[in-house]
């Protein structure tokens, strides 16, 4: 067992906010080479779960009056959490992985990486390229192909985007990125954090954490949370995210005793797969914030919310009035953690993407290249994962210090910002432990979409739950209200 002093435990620590010294008391459980990769992802992942448990045992030992509880992070659950879709099985079904279109593809004068998960992705790629759909075939894959190696790499890129569909070119290196995911020459951030102050009817916002001292009731409008016996219980959080980051973030603070309702556009479908592999803990409901009705239901949820999640792109919520200052304004001491792909800031800042397409064009996927130089990718959606914990940690923070200190918070993550520091931040750690073997952490639940087995959650300190209360409920299909 490896005791305190990770640095990268203690950097995103820092970055949270987290008081000084108290990540030490982290230790790790290994078990040997799990998430073997050039690039230290091992590290990276256990360190967003390390702060993650500790947040978590910070603001149980805060509600409950007692010291911290010892926090110990195996690394063979980690690695089993960080690949969840792989060992998910779905009444003995797995998952379906990448859609053939989904990849790198040579162009004329080097790689591109596309995504295609989604079939509107899908259709506005191939339209882009003026490709007739042939289905998921051979055929449609070698026109990609064969369309793609006539064209400069940005070219298709920008013309794929136009579209509203999703392609970037790949760095040749992690020096030379092949997206500005930032204004100016600085990186990305791994988090930023600010307290929110209500006041004359309108949000004021501070940067930097909450200090010992300052005024302020618990949660400035927000009743202070009572003593419990989870980290979260209690706490409502409004969850407007998809695909992974997100829904891991959110997922955990379901697992850590939270209220999560998720709210869905019934015009934007998820992949029910997906869903399940995220969902559990939580229930999921569909409104229209477009009509009158359902945005009346949403306005009810938000009186009483403690906490929104949202994983949009840059500005595409404020036209419902649910941006941070508006939300803040509305709400004081309500807490809003914000993530996006490309960054808060730079001219990508509002592009959609995903980790896959991150690793691309960070140089991530220069960096675990194959012996031939055609690209690479990390052993998990480890940018996905990482930062869901870290998003996770730093709401469960922000509760602390609005215990502590009153006031909102407002947090932004990216996965660009979790790329940088992976590629240019975390440190290599000697391999500890081993074999690893997956079985400890997986179990089996039965659920509406049938009986599950999956894995079981990082997240741990001492008397920590072991899993969730219930399973995935039906994408769409519970009622939106609070529990």
């Amino acid at each position: 067992m490896t005791q305190g002093n990770d640095a990268a435990t203690a950097h995103a620590w820092a970055v949270l906010g987290g008081r000084a010294g108290r990540a030490e008391s982290v230790t790790y459980e290994g078990a040997g080479e799990v998430l073997a990769a050039r690039l230290p992802v091992r590290e990276l992942a256990r360190a967003t779960v390390g702060v993650c448990s500790l947040a978590a045992a910070e603001l149980l030992a805060l509600r409950r009056g007692v010291p911290v509880p010892a926090v110990r992070v195996r690394e063979g659950a980690v690695a089993t959490a960080f690949v969840s879709e792989r060992y998910l099985r779905i009444d003995g079904r797995a998952l379906t992985g990448f859609a053939p279109l989904s990849g790198f593809w040579r162009a004329a004068d080097g790689w591109v990486r596309t995504h295609a998960n989604y079939p509107h992705h899908r259709a506005r790629l191939l339209d882009a390229l003026d490709i007739r759909d042939a289905g998921d075939g051979p055929a449609t894959t070698r026109r990609l192909a064969v369309e793609v190696a006539t064209r400069p790499a940005r070219e298709i890129q920008e013309t794929v985007y136009a579209a509203g569909g999703l392609a970037v070119a790949v760095a040749s290196t992690p020096a030379e990125p092949t997206v500005p995911m930032s204004a100016g020459s600085g990186a990305p951030p791994l988090a930023e954090i600010r307290t929110v102050e209500a006041g004359e009817g309108r949000a004021r916002v501070k940067a930097g954490g909450a200090r010992a001292g300052e005024a302020g009731t618990a949660g400035e409008g927000r009743p202070p949370l009572p003593p419990a016996a989870l980290p979260a219980e209690g706490v409502r959080v409004l969850d407007l995210t998809r695909v992974i980051s997100g829904p891991v973030a959110t997922r955990t603070l379901a697992l850590l005793g939270a209220d999560v309702l998720r709210v869905d556009s019934p015009r934007l479908p998820e992949r029910p797969d997906a869903h399940t592999d995220t969902g559990a803990g939580k229930r999921s409901a569909l409104l229209d914030l477009s009509a009158t009705s359902d945005r009346r239901v949403f306005e009810e949820l938000l009186d009483t919310a403690d906490v929104v999640v949202t994983g949009y792109r840059p500005g595409a919520l404020d036209r419902h009035g649910l941006s941070p200052d508006a939300l803040s304004a509305r709400h004081p001491g309500l807490i809003v953690a914000q993530l996006c792909a490309w960054g808060w800031s730079g001219p990508w800042a509002a592009r959609r993407g995903f980790d896959s397409l991150v690793q691309a064009a960070s140089g991530i996927a220069a960096s675990e290249a194959a012996a031939d130089g055609s690209p690479g990718a990390l052993p998990a959606q480890a940018l996905d994962h990482a930062t869901g914990y870290l998003i996770a940690a730093g709401i469960l923070r922000s509760l602390t210090d609005r215990q502590l200190f009153g006031g909102g918070r407002h947090l932004r993550f990216s996965l660009a910002g979790t790329a940088s520091w992976l590629l240019h931040g975390v440190g290599h750690t000697p391999v500890e432990g081993g074999p690893y073997d997956p079985a400890p952490w997986l179990t089996e639940t039965p659920s509406a979409y049938g009986p599950l087995r999956h894995a079981l959650t990082p997240v741990h300190y001492e008397g920590a739950p072991v899993t969730w209360s219930r399973p995935p409920t039906r994408w769409g299909t519970d009622l939106p209200r609070w529990s």
